[in-house]
């Protein structure tokens, strides 16, 4: 859907943070407030939107919305286990959403009304970074599962021990099941599980510990009978989880509740922010037993000498995990005893869990958005003046927005070591005269620039160059940029790859007829190329893989390749064979084979598109002139 970039730069945030505080503290009838307060609903709400994202792909996350209410076809995000009565919150929300319009996406709103909950029951924010937009539908959350897409690009072989490149643990849940792995109430078994799903998302243990303190700091979970929460969306879209704890008006609400399974607060005050989270894990010890919704949870055992009953609180196998990790426990120490290293860890966190799929700071808006942030990759400003005026944007994720040729990363850990890049340091240096007889000219700028004019050269349309690139520094910390999977069906890998970087299937099969010298594909372990003019631009690439026939061979590298019968000297990857298998592809290389203007025309557009994605002027924008 389109976002309305001016009417979203004039909102008042100040206005709708207001509303948003009146939402909190005004009890509805059809989902009466725990303790009077809404704020611990809209922090799960932000946090289980933004918390489906994944490092490695960079699917899910907040921008595009795909938690909302939809019809029943556009599962699966909506109907996870992890988002029971999550409709309740965003049935909440409209009525400012219907206030502000084009002004507030859905995925702001969210992400403001976790921020803003947050900030008014006294917990530090760092600001809010707006600019999302709106998917028309949730079809962008199938491959985040279950779904038939899910189980051929990223399938889970065991369902609790769900592996890298999915996002959680255990299917439909964000992290790992709270009940622990497998719901064994094994906490030592847990810690592991929690260290992996959050570095799934680039988390650190600092970053975990405050993430998962801080946000059990506010509110409780629901279990109040063991019989659940009633049909999930997909199943009852005309009334969700209605619940079926209790009976008459507050049947499945109220104290009657059934969310996750699990039952209590974690703290003794769960609409105020302070550090008793990570004070009870340590002063108490825990017992587990099974709570009324018959999951296995954690109550403190009485103190000896102690009269009084412990307080009514409660932690889940995954909290008490924190305590049992050596690691873990450090920083569980530490926020017990240093409120400020808490609330700086926990707000910066915070910003970085609600905007990682947001791309680099020059994409969001708003005038609370605080600096760019490490995680945001920033760059230096472009030299200036300007000069006169691939691989590298190969790196390039549409799905979160990162990488691309911008920064010049290509030349630094990791990316310069990723086995696609092998020998990308020979040609650097072979750039580097030119740098340094043009010194305001960014590496950046530099790459892009030879590889248009050795396009040019070799045949193709005249390329639009659009200058104004930097250079990230070169003792920049290496930043969680992966390369892109790899999949034993090439056909899926192929347009899976093309998917996450943006790319059409059109664009895709006509980046691919690029040419490719023998020498190079030699260094990447394969015996060859299609073809030795590798200096020469036109349709050859097409008519060779549609018109020979191929055996499938083992390079001397160990890499799988197909030489065409007949020809020693004439080969294609895998990859390649991939668009004569795809019909859809194959389509499109034949109408390249029969028309090299066709040919051209897409693949000029198509590498300018490509070579410019990563230059952003807010969310929608670019520096770069679309025409």
């Amino acid at each position: 859907m389109m976002l309305d970039v001016d009417a979203v730069k004039g909102l008042d945030i100040a206005e709708v943070k207001a509303d948003l505080k009146k939402v909190f503290v005004s009890s509805q009838d059809f989902w009466p407030a725990d303790f009077g307060h809404y704020g611990p609903l809209m922090v799960r709400l932000a946090w289980h939107c933004a918390g489906s994202f994944r490092s490695s792909d960079g699917r899910g996350g907040c921008d595009g919305a795909r938690i909302r209410w939809l019809p029943a076809y556009f599962d699966p995000e909506r109907s996870w286990a992890d988002n029971t009565n999550l409709d309740k919150a965003r049935s909440l929300l409209w009525p400012i959403k219907l206030k502000y319009g084009k002004a507030l996406t859905w995925g702001d709103l969210i992400v403001l009304a976790g921020t803003t909950a947050i900030e008014d029951m006294g917990g530090p924010v760092l600001g809010v970074c707006l600019g999302r937009i709106d998917d028309a539908d949730g079809s962008a959350s199938s491959a985040l599962g279950p779904t038939p897409l899910q189980e051929m690009v990223a399938p889970c072989e065991a369902d609790g021990d769900c592996k890298d490149p999915l996002g959680p643990s255990t299917m439909s849940l964000i992290y790992v099941n709270p009940e622990g792995p497998l719901a064994n109430p094994v906490p030592e078994l847990s810690a592991p599980q929690i260290r992996d799903t959050f570095a799934r998302m680039a988390m650190n243990d600092a970053e975990t510990v405050a993430l998962v303190g801080g946000g059990h700091a506010f509110g409780k979970v629901h279990g109040a009978c063991p019989t659940g929460p009633g049909p999930a969306p997909k199943d009852q879209p005309s009334d969700p989880w209605p619940g079926t704890c209790g009976a008459g008006p507050m049947k499945g609400k109220g104290p009657n509740t059934f969310t996750s399974g699990f039952e209590g607060p974690w703290t003794t005050n769960p609409i105020a922010w302070d550090n008793e989270y990570f004070k009870n894990l340590i002063e108490y010890d825990w017992e587990k037993h099974k709570g009324p919704g018959d999951h296995w949870q954690w109550r403190p055992v009485p103190k000896p000498g102690d009269n009084d009953p412990p307080a009514p609180i409660m932690m889940l196998t995954a909290d008490v995990a924190l305590i049992k990790d050596a690691e873990y426990l450090k920083w569980v120490t530490l926020y017990a005893e240093n409120q400020t290293a808490l609330d700086e860890a926990f707000s910066q966190a915070w910003y970085k869990l609600m905007s990682r799929d947001m791309g680099p700071h020059s994409r969001c808006l708003g005038s609370q958005l605080p600096p760019s942030q490490p995680f945001q990759a920033p760059l230096p400003p472009p030299s200036k003046p300007l000069p006169d005026f691939a691989k590298c944007a190969a790196s390039f994720r549409q799905t979160d927005y990162s990488g691309g040729c911008n920064g010049a990363r290509i030349r630094l850990a990791p990316q310069k070591d990723w086995p696609s890049n092998k020998g990308m340091d020979g040609v650097l240096n072979v750039l580097l005269p030119i740098k340094d007889k043009y010194p305001t000219l960014s590496v950046a700028d530099l790459i892009v620039l030879a590889g248009n004019a050795a396009l040019e050269d070799a045949g193709a349309r005249k390329l639009k160059f659009c200058g104004g690139r930097s250079d990230a520094p070169a003792d920049e910390a290496p930043l969680p940029f992966v390369p892109p999977r790899q999949f034993d069906d090439k056909i899926i890998e192929v347009r899976d790859n093309w998917a996450v970087k943006g790319l059409s299937p059109r664009d895709g099969v006509a980046l691919a007829g690029r040419p490719r010298s023998p020498s190079q594909q030699m260094r990447l372990g394969y015996s060859g190329s299609w073809t030795s003019a590798s200096n020469k631009f036109d349709n050859l690439y097409f008519k060779v893989l549609l018109n020979e026939e191929w055996d499938n061979k083992t390079s001397s590298a160990g890499l799988d390749e197909f030489r065409a019968v007949g020809k020693a000297d004439v080969w294609m990857t895998p990859r390649d064979l991939a668009i004569r298998w795809d019909p859809e592809f194959q389509a499109i290389a034949q109408e390249f084979a029969a028309d090299n203007t066709a040919f051209r025309n897409a693949f000029a557009a198509a590498w300018t598109r490509f070579m410019n994605a990563d230059r952003f002027n807010g969310p929608t924008g670019s520096e770069c002139p679309r025409k």
